[in-house]
């Protein structure tokens, strides 16, 4: 299959296109520092602004899949920044008639058990409260249209670098935590499960997530 993924050299976007080359897809990774992406067998690299509609649209015209991987994390205006760059992302796929976008999502708008998001708790991180409410803007804008095919992957409340286990849960809206009340899950998993639904659709059109 030939895959898109935008933000291709980040911290998730790397998990997501090495776990895509393992399992013999065509990638073609979309990054704003081209030169900081080896090359490697089945992968295009282009050096691409995504605030760029115009030529993003160009890239993306007839795609079957794109995963948008992009974070704002290295702006002076996270979340200006982030939904600026998503609603670029978001145009360009809907006039390149793309098949479906798949989005790296936050965790902070997964559901605690009380019917609160985790985002609107008391110690909830404020380094990453720029972030959180970028894509929780990002997952409502999804939700509220229908000419895009989509689906949102959250990710436990805490994704660290490691290597695919493939022992992993799924859920829905809620936060999954183990025994011990942890919310936990590897780069290399949370890659794992965003090539299993490209391979295998299981969330169309919704957000899912997944822990150990």
């Amino acid at each position: 299959m030939e895959l898109v993924i935008l933000g291709a050299s980040g911290f998730i976007g790397s998990a997501i296109t090495a776990e895509a080359l393992s399992r013999g897809h065509t990638v073609t990774a979309v990054v704003n520092r081209p030169e900081r992406v080896a090359a490697k067998a089945g992968l295009t690299v282009v050096g691409l602004d995504i605030n760029d509609t115009p030529a993003l649209t160009k890239l993306l015209s007839g795609k079957a899949v794109v995963i948008s991987a992009f974070s704002g994390h290295a702006q002076q205006d996270v979340k200006g920044y982030y939904l600026q760059a998503f609603n670029s992302v978001f145009n360009a796929a809907t006039a390149g008639k793309v098949g479906r976008l798949l989005v790296v999502g936050g965790a902070a708008t997964l559901l605690l058990p009380d019917g609160s998001r985790l985002l609107d708790s008391a110690d909830f991180p404020a380094e990453y409260r720029a972030t959180a409410e970028g894509a929780a803007e990002v997952l409502q804008q999804l939700r509220g249209q229908s000419t895009l095919s989509w689906s949102f992957l959250s990710p436990a409340a805490e994704i660290f670098p490691g290597d695919k286990t493939g022992n992993f849960r799924l859920g829905l809206d809620n936060l999954l935590t183990d025994s011990e009340g942890k919310s936990r899950i590897s780069n290399g998993d949370y890659a794992a499960a965003m090539l299993d639904e490209v391979e295998q659709p299981q969330h169309i059109n919704r957000r899912f997530s997944l822990a150990y």
